[in-house]
């Protein structure tokens, strides 16, 4: 058995999950570790971490430390919901605390042992404990459960896809898949990937995403270009600021397999026929990286004339997969829009095919809108009464530009009418009078600096500054862009709006705008440090090596005009005393993320007062509150970078 767990970061639980499949035969269990707010550290929900994780084949999931047995009760709920895999659970024994110089957290066996078989009751099958328990847990555990039995669950199957902070599940109301980052029809487009224009494609992912799009189809097949290295770069690119789930369109397995495996989340591929060459080159791929994957209703004869026919090929992918061990819920039908150009009797024949599909195979439904109009004058007309028609007949998924304002009423009407839209809230939002965000511009030059900060267009920020120092001072670039975008960055972190990812390529976008800053004052003989709001000390203290935390600390903190000497992790208590009285450091920030480390962080607190030095000290880290803290003689607790930024900013105001 191999055992992944303690994760925050679904993306490394991919990658250990994919290791230990590839060099053993031995069973994989994952499971995470929670915050309060019910996300990982780095922005999955339960649901999203379930929909990606048993994708991979793990014989069960579930979560382990950081919050105590009754926090983790609703998150275990989530995840019964939806795992088709046995659920494992193994919190804390409750919060830290420090009694007479020792570690001890709150939750006795007892009543630890009675929120397990409360688990246990809801469907977990795998109990234990994680943090502050101990083996009296485990008996109280054992006691309480000895009669009874494992339930059987009620599982909410759903066709669903995820980036690594939302699920989009399909079926409930149109799912709008944006189309426009496909080369077909499209110069400009085009241009970028022959160039390697990379801001042109992340401008359509922000554009689509700004529309109203809930999954963004990504195609960058042309014949003169490296097909595979450009979809992995430009896969790569948008989920680092886009968190919308992604389409992996190809006709080549081998771009979709690397693709796949990169990605950062649960995919939806496009696509795979009724052929059965390209069924047993994909249908490998889809389980492996437990994909969804779109199916076309065409095969070896070509695409059938008959609805009839077309539910028929269906039927056989259907079939097929389930050979695979891919479920039904994982694959879309695409039943082919034909042009009414040149085969008007054949759109009819769609809008029945999807209705078969729908009622005799239960699957969800997928269809490139726009090929219906081809050839014709007013193609708008055409495509949006024909995605009318569509979705009366069982259409999920159309695939079309989210920017096309008449398609997307058309979407948001047929959701008020047919009940997805509860109470017209979506509609009344649209069309009530409330102003519309802006569609983000295209070029560079019509975008300020803080919405490339915000959006994490990293690539842009160097010009754009640069165009500002021929306006504005490098103080004024800095208080009145770079630290706003900063806050409105922070503001959406805290409020669930954006996730740690996207808060770093923020960061890194920033950094951009710093260097050129930094260069300019260099080349014009003034002192970079004047830049400077404060000398902060940061580390990870001994015995701890995990410096993920401290890490994203140092950039904010950075980016904000504060000055870090990152000490690095497993510090001494003795360096950190050296470093602080050398450079007269008052500030500290300090990171532990075990429990049984949290003594060195006490300790090197206790270190820095015998020594008399004055500085104040911040700490952090997974098993840390706001108690915990003060009990160990810190002056602040920071929850998160985006606190110890608050607290820096605090600290240096009050004393400058």
């Amino acid at each position: 058995l191999i055992l992944i767990e303690t994760m925050s970061d679904v993306y490394e639980v991919k990658a250990a999950i994919l290791a230990a499949q590839e060099n053993s035969d031995l069973p994989v269990i994952a499971t995470m570790t929670f915050q309060p707010d019910g996300r990982t550290l780095t922005g999955t929900d339960p649901l999203t971490m379930v929909n990606i994780i048993q994708g991979l084949g793990v014989k069960a999931l579930g979560l382990n430390c950081s919050l105590g047995p009754k926090e983790v009760l609703p998150l275990v709920e989530e995840i019964l919901k939806y795992s088709k895999v046995p659920v494992m659970a193994q919190p804390n024994a409750g919060l830290p605390k420090v009694v007479q110089g020792e570690t001890v957290f709150d939750v006795g066996p007892e009543e630890f042992a009675h929120y397990a078989k409360a688990m246990a009751k809801k469907g977990v099958t795998i109990l234990g404990g994680c943090c502050g328990t101990n083996p009296n847990h485990i008996k109280a555990i054992k006691k309480e459960l000895a009669d009874l039995k494992p339930i059987e669950r009620q599982i909410e199957r759903i066709t669903a896809v995820s980036s690594f902070a939302d699920t989009v599940v399909i079926g409930n109301g149109v799912t709008i898949i944006g189309e426009r980052i496909n080369p077909t029809g499209k110069k400009h487009l085009k241009e970028a990937l022959r160039r390697g224009d990379s801001e042109y494609i992340l401008h359509e992912a922000i554009k689509q995403r700004d529309a109203g799009a809930h999954i963004l189809d990504v195609n960058v097949g042309l014949p003169e270009i490296d097909e595979e290295a450009v979809m992995v770069n430009t896969v790569r690119e948008i989920q680092s600021i886009v968190s919308l789930p992604l389409q992996i369109d190809s006709a080549r397995s081998d771009v979709i397999e690397s693709a796949a495996r990169m990605y950062n989340g649960k995919p939806l591929i496009n696509s795979v026929s009724g052929k059965q060459k390209e069924m047993e080159a994909l249908f490998p791929v889809v389980k492996k990286y437990g994909a969804a994957v779109v199916c076309l209703t065409l095969d070896e004869d070509g695409i059938p004339a008959q609805a009839e026919d077309r539910l028929k090929i269906a039927a056989k992918i259907v079939k097929t997969a389930e050979q695979y061990g891919i479920d039904k819920e994982d694959l879309i039908i695409d039943c082919l829009v034909l042009t009414a150009s040149a085969q008007q009797s054949q759109v009819k024949e769609t809008i029945k095919a999807v209705a078969l599909v729908k009622e005799k195979l239960g699957v969800k439904t997928a269809l490139g809108v726009s090929n219906v109009s081809f050839g014709l004058p007013e193609r708008g007309l055409l495509n949006r009464t024909f995605l009318a028609a569509a979705l009366e007949a069982g259409l999920d998924a159309p695939i079309l530009n989210p920017l096309d304002e008449d398609m997307a009423g058309t979407v948001r009407a047929f959701n008020v009418l047919w009940g997805y839209d509860k109470d017209a809230a979506g509609y009344i939002t649209a069309y009530g009078g409330v102003e519309k965000k802006p569609v983000y511009a295209a070029k560079a030059s019509d975008v300020d600096l803080e919405k490339i900060i915000i959006n994490g267009i990293r690539e842009q920020a160097p010009a754009k500054t640069k165009e500002l120092l021929h306006k504005l001072s490098p103080m004024a670039i800095v208080d009145q862009h770079l630290i706003p975008a900063l806050d409105i960055v922070g503001r959406k972190y805290e409020q669930g709006e954006m996730f740690l990812p996207q808060l770093i390529q923020a960061a890194e976008t920033v950094k951009k705008a710093f260097e050129v800053i930094k260069h300019h004052l260099v080349e014009n003989e003034a002192a970079s440090t004047d830049m400077s709001k404060g000398k902060i000390v940061l580390a990870t203290v001994r015995g701890d090596i995990h410096d993920i935390g401290k890490n994203i600390v140092k950039i904010l903190l950075e980016n904000y005009g504060f000055e870090v000497m990152d000490l690095g992790k497993d510090v001494p208590e003795e360096e950190i005393v050296r470093q602080v009285k050398e450079n007269k450091i008052e500030l500290v920030g300090l990171s532990a993320l075990m429990t049984t480390t949290v003594r060195s962080m006490e300790n090197t607190i206790q270190a820095l007062r015998e020594e008399g030095l004055s500085c104040k000290v911040m700490v952090g880290g997974a098993v840390l509150n706001d108690e915990y803290a003060q009990m160990i003689g810190a002056d602040y607790y920071g929850r998160d970078a985006r606190e110890a930024v608050k607290i820096a900013q605090e600290f240096f105001e009050g004393n400058s």
